[in-house]
């Protein structure tokens, strides 16, 4: 019997080339699965087409988008997840479901072989494979690029020697990926961190320089949730769609950073989230109305935790979905309307509103009609600063 593979499939260069240089080195069909998470470019139908003609024995395509919005860009807006405190982990997010769908087509199909196009530099490599180990333990992964050689040099000469159809001729002097949550560029003339970024560099935003007119929107969340665009009702697809659409046009969501990659090395990064630095810019901003100091200030501890996870290709990990339950649990009350301001490559905050606030105008104002008690703040002082107080007279005693 005839083993088989599992391809992550893009239809680019080297995936296509991987479909025959995988049957070559290892004997198997290769069944090549390529996941629309929103990155754009061919459709689906048309990247098929080519993953059969370049010799794979089937080919599966599938329509993720909805499902990446709303189960892995979702939770991340939950953890109000920014690695580094900058980057909203765009490729990170992508990865997991990816990972999904390969291991159960390598179990629908009884494939004994995963494969991925990941280099040995990257970060992931570790997020396909710590994921396979975690849903499909039993299969074997398999990368040409990393593991048999696979330079471009030699796929090209590859494609060449099959005659596949594809172009071997073009090529971008950037590594890109993007996908509904945002884009990632890097290569070319970034490797110089001096060197400022060209303006092909971007595709999701516009100058924020051009002098756009400001614009006014109201996002709208039920449970931590976005669920509405200036009173419509949007799914989450739909949401970040829309606004990395009005927010790109404004020049938001424009990263550039040097970031410590999991592997190890040091890599100058450009990322453009528009819609994921909005919505997370006023998620955070209802929590600070909606959630308690203290379990606020534990979130916050735990948020950074949940993004290195990710971050580091441990969706799956048991950690991983103990803090997820503990975001849905934060989330109870992050409930109401969030008022942003628009312009020149910032998404500012100007008003904010909800049923669940803890916020209480009564005890905030200092004008007439407070109600907070000013004599009881007094003793409180007293007692909080005791601890210090006993300390520093217990100091002076020994160093007398």
């Amino acid at each position: 019997m005839t083993a088989k593979a599992v391809l992550a499939y893009s239809g680019g260069l080297d995936t296509s080339v991987a479909i025959g240089w995988i049957a070559e080195q290892t004997g198997a069909e290769v069944i090549a699965l390529a996941v629309d998470v929103g990155q754009g470019g061919e459709d689906l139908d048309t990247i098929k087409a080519r993953a059969l003609a370049c010799g794979a024995a089937s080919a599966e395509v599938v329509d993720a988008r909805d499902e990446f919005a709303a189960e892995y860009c979702m939770p991340a807006l939950a953890a109000n997840a920014l690695y580094m405190d900058r980057y909203p982990l765009v490729s990170a997010l992508s990865r997991p479901v990816i990972v999904k769908h390969l291991a159960r087509v390598a179990r629908e199909t009884g494939a004994s072989l995963v494969a991925h196009g990941c280099t040995g530099k990257g970060n992931d490599q570790v997020r396909f494979e710590a994921g396979l180990a975690a849903l499909a333990p039993e299969v074997k992964v398999f990368a040409p690029v990393r593991d048999s050689g696979m330079t471009r040099d030699k796929s090209i000469a590859f494609a060449e020697e099959k005659g596949l159809p594809i172009s071997v001729t073009s090529r971008s002097p950037y590594s890109i990926d993007q996908n509904v949550w945002g884009r990632s560029c890097e290569t070319g003339h970034l490797e110089d961190i001096w060197n400022a970024p060209q303006p092909d560099v971007y595709g999701y935003t516009d100058d924020p320089a051009l002098g756009r007119p400001a614009e006014e929107i109201v996002i709208s969340f039920e449970h931590g949730l976005p669920v509405a665009l200036d009173g419509e009702a949007r799914t989450p697809l739909q949401m970040i769609t829309d606004l990395n659409r009005i927010a790109g046009a404004h020049g938001i969501g424009r990263i550039d950073m040097v970031e410590d990659r999991l592997v190890g090395i040091k890599s100058r990064e450009i990322y453009e989230a528009p819609g994921a630095m909005v919505l997370i810019t006023a998620h955070s901003e209802l929590e600070s109305v909606c959630v308690e100091r203290d379990l606020a200030r534990f979130k916050r501890q735990a948020e950074q935790r949940w993004t290195e996870l990710v971050y580091d290709g441990l969706w799956y990990s048991p950690l991983k979905q103990a803090l997820d339950a503990f975001m849905t649990q934060a989330s109870a009350n992050v409930t109401g309307d969030v008022r942003l301001t628009l312009h020149a490559g910032r998404a500012v905050v100007t008003g904010r509103r909800s049923p669940a606030a803890l916020y209480d105008y009564s005890l905030a104002t200092y004008d007439s009609g407070d109600t907070f008690d000013q004599q009881l703040a007094k003793g409180f002082v007293e007692l909080w600063g005791l601890p210090s107080k006993i300390a520093a007279d217990r100091d002076r005693k020994l160093a007398g």
